[in-house]
């Protein structure tokens, strides 16, 4: 029993980086169909707080997801790396991704820096790392090129 709990202590920074990953993956990734971006955007909400919901609500009221169904626009999200600090609780986090905006006449690369808090849940079939992102604020998302297609 000693033995298993010591394995899931050291698994926790893997997990921690990998809720993020996958949280990132769910919220930015972006089809142009409302049900997959309804879905996905319901599956991020489960892995974080209400800041979340917030930066959804904005974006939802800004018109955003519309602009992509409309536009027939696919965005991709790359997460390149995470870094946690786990010396204080709630963790901390910091992700560096990439965007692409992918249209059908140029693709638009962006760089996506965001920062937030981990404290721990329960584990659950739709939160398997037992995680919530606490905080979420987007340091930067800004256009590095765009090239035509």
């Amino acid at each position: 029993m000693l033995a298993l709990s010591q394995d899931m202590n050291q698994n926790r920074p893997a997990e921690a980086r990998e809720h993020v990953r996958r949280f990132h993956e769910l919220f930015f990734t972006l089809s142009p169909d409302k049900s997959a971006i309804q879905h996905n955007i319901d599956r991020a909400l489960i892995l974080a707080d209400k800041s979340v919901y917030n930066y959804y609500s904005d974006f939802v009221e800004k018109g955003y997801y519309n602009r992509i169904i409309a536009g027939n626009i696919t965005q991709v999200v790359k997460v390149d790396s995470v870094v946690c600090d786990f010396n204080n609780y709630p963790y901390s986090a910091k992700t560096y991704a990439k965007e692409m905006i992918i249209r059908q006449s140029n693709v638009t690369e962006r760089s996506l820096i965001t920062i937030c808090r981990l404290t721990n849940a329960s584990r659950s079939d739709d939160n398997p790392n037992g995680f919530i992102i606490e905080g979420l604020t987007i340091l930067e998302n800004k256009d590095i090129q765009t090239v035509k297609r």
